[in-house]
């Protein structure tokens, strides 16, 4: 097992360009990781997450954005990539063939006939175990809503927080009494382990309950000022943190509205990013939505007002 990175602090889940014909825009992925490699803060880029579109992509090409990203940033940060399938056998596959692309580690996501079924903790600890013990790269717990079947029980949490292959926790539990007992078990076993807010819809109310940092899509439109929050949380100073989340809200309100992130959410937080020129085009796979010229009016006055336009280098 590899020496821990260091998980923290903010990491972005990357976003994918696409061109016109639904391709990855290979040319635009490594300007965008490049430029979010060189953003103050920023620990780690990951792959292959909800915002990077990862059910529209197939294996091969969620190892080729992995590649690709991992190139771009020649070192100078470590790769997560998410390992989202059906089972353990499937799950070690890509597991491996994300080290092969230059991951350093890997986010796991619950397989998603959890969702309608639910699931034995044992199945849990036995998915996480076999995915680490085969690819020998840390891993991150991807914590899914306590809405959803896939749910895992501060208990369960507590469990994973022991074992040696789990290194962080990208914490999206989206229930704020359930939160803060999740991140209580946690510290409880495992203080040194990273707690990182995945709530980009609520970045302050989640970073005040005590994590280590974010790892949210939110951060490929504006890393730098959810790194400037992170700071001020992290300092004690609540004047300051409240001020920069009064300029986040616009941007959140103009790309999640009122909801949790989705597939359309992303697509909006897209349309900004071509707005602020960090991509090229919006462009996103079907069936995912893209905005409506309404919304998109809504983002690019949203993007102008916060003063976001910018270009980085190719």
């Amino acid at each position: 097992m590899p020496s821990q990175l260091d998980f923290k602090g903010l990491i972005p889940a990357i976003t994918v360009p696409f061109n016109e014909d639904f391709s990855i825009d290979a040319p635009g992925l490594t300007k965008l990781s490049r430029w979010l490699a060189g953003q103050p803060g920023i620990k780690a880029l990951m792959t292959n997450g909800h915002t990077g579109e990862v059910f529209s992509l197939t294996p091969r090409e969620r190892a080729e954005v992995t590649r690709i990203t991992v190139d771009a940033v020649a070192g100078r940060i470590p790769i997560i990539s998410s390992v989202v399938c059906e089972g353990i056998n499937d799950a070690i596959e890509q597991a491996l063939m994300a080290r092969e692309a230059g991951a350093s580690a890997l986010d796991i996501m619950p397989p998603h006939h959890w969702l309608r079924f639910g699931f034995r903790p044992q199945h849990v600890i036995d998915y996480f175990t076999a995915i680490g013990e085969a690819c020998g790269l840390p891993l991150v717990v991807h914590v899914y809503p306590a809405w959803t079947k896939s749910s895992f029980s501060s208990s369960l949490l507590a469990d994973l927080a022991q074992l040696d292959v789990v290194h962080a926790f990208k914490i999206g539990t989206r229930e704020m009494n359930k939160y803060a007992r999740d991140l209580k078990a946690i510290r409880a076993v495992a203080p040194d382990k990273a707690l990182l807010t995945c709530h980009d819809e609520y970045l302050l109310a989640s970073m005040v309950q005590g994590v280590d940092g974010a790892l949210v899509g939110f951060a490929s439109l504006v890393p730098g000022l959810i790194n400037d929050l992170l700071e001020a949380v992290h300092a004690g100073d609540l004047k300051k943190a409240m001020q920069i989340q009064g300029l986040i809200d616009p941007l959140k309100d103009a790309v999640y509205g009122e909801g949790e992130p989705t597939g359309e959410a992303h697509a909006c937080m897209k349309a900004a990013m071509a707005a602020a020129g960090l991509i090229d085009r919006g462009t996103v796979r079907p069936p995912t939505i893209a905005p409506s010229p309404e919304e998109l009016v809504r983002i690019e006055a949203a993007v102008r007002s916060a003063g976001l336009v910018q270009r980085p280098a190719a």
